[in-house]
């Protein structure tokens, strides 16, 4: 029997971080779950996962809708959009077989690309490859988690751009019975031996989805802010994520102006460096624009926020000398002067 591929190609990177990540990887199991319900979708569906956050990869090949796992899915610095489009073309090349004389190639397959960022690498290469060469053989979908990610990028790859607008689990939710429902009903198609007709976005609309039309603006990723910092202790990373702030504007509007409360403080592994661009935004942020300092979340250090001479963070329990984990230079801390001072930003 032919074999339906469907690539799903996931932004992790760290703006992700927290209940985002959790979420996305609750739909993915959602997804597979009720597409595991359809006899068809089991004959016909294949799957393979792609990440991409400063750098991209495969989590999970190709493989038939039974034997796919739901992936623990990484999390990483930066948002590599250009290195995931072509991660997407090669396993496409490699894992989609085509007709020959002798035999029946697969259906033409559907991508999912999620993503809540703008693009942090070159893609324009990456682009123009997959107009002139994928385009017109596979069906991409692009969908958008929450009001940053770059749609004009996006709308250069594909017309079927959706956009969940708040990213939130419930969002989710109603994405991945979308998706199933929508893959579903491609597999019962085509074993019924009717033409593919493609993924409909005409019911997205049903589900809280909604495409997004040419012309609307790119969003400036203003809304989230992030920081890599090490445990003094344990030497072990962790990542700090903090939130645009709404407050009242002109005319009784709201909007941000800059600052930014805390979500949390978030264990991290060495992986997370692994899939994290090497390349750095000079970006940074004032401290006196961040409101909340959370505690260690490996040795449970008063402050996590501590500014060391190599331009690194760590975390502090008061007034000493303490090693950085990052530089191993012995740094001491006072009480604090109340002074702001600059801390680099993580790309997002």
């Amino acid at each position: 029997m032919r074999r339906l591929p469907i690539f799903f190609v996931l932004d992790v990177s760290e703006s992700m971080a927290g209940e985002p990540h959790a979420q996305l990887q609750r739909a993915m199991e959602s997804i597979v779950e009720q597409l595991r319900q359809d006899p068809n979708a089991l004959e016909s569906v294949h799957i393979s996962v792609i990440a991409f956050a400063g750098k991209a990869g495969t989590v999970v090949p190709m493989v038939d809708l039974m034997s796919f796992y739901p992936p623990r899915l990484p999390l990483g610095g930066g948002t590599a959009l250009g290195e995931a489009l072509d991660e997407l073309m090669t396993r496409i090349e490699v894992d989609v077989k085509k007709t020959t004389p002798n035999q029946r190639g697969d259906w033409e397959p559907v991508i999912y690309l999620l993503t809540d960022g703008r693009p942090t690498d070159r893609t324009e290469a990456a682009i123009k490859r997959w107009r002139q060469h994928y385009a017109s053989r596979a069906h991409l979908i692009a969908v958008t988690l929450g009001g940053a990610a770059d749609t004009q990028v996006l709308k250069q790859l594909t017309d079927d751009v959706v956009s969940l607008d708040n990213g939130t689990g419930e969002d989710l939710s109603r994405f991945a019975r979308w998706v199933s429902a929508s893959v579903a009903a491609q597999s019962q198609a085509l074993d019924a031996g009717k033409t593919a007709p493609g993924i409909s976005l005409s019911k997205a609309g049903d589900v809280g989805i909604s495409l997004v039309k040419k012309g609307d603006p790119a969003p400036v990723d203003d809304q989230v802010v992030v920081f890599t910092g090490r445990c003094h202790r344990h030497k072990k990373p962790y990542l700090l994520k903090y939130n645009a702030v709404a407050v009242p504007g002109g005319l009784g509007g709201i909007t941000s102006r800059g600052i930014y409360g805390l979500e949390g403080a978030y264990p991290l592994s060495e992986e997370y460096f692994e899939w994290s661009s090497v390349s750095s935004t000079k970006a940074s942020v004032s401290s006196d624009q961040l409101e909340g300092v959370p505690p260690c979340p490996h040795c449970g250090a008063l402050s996590s926020f501590a500014l060391c001479r190599c331009g690194k963070l760590m975390c502090c329990n008061g007034p000493g000398v303490q090693t950085c984990p990052w530089c191993d230079a012995d740094i001491e801390f006072g009480k604090g002067s109340g002074s702001s001072f600059d801390v680099g930003r993580g790309q997002g």
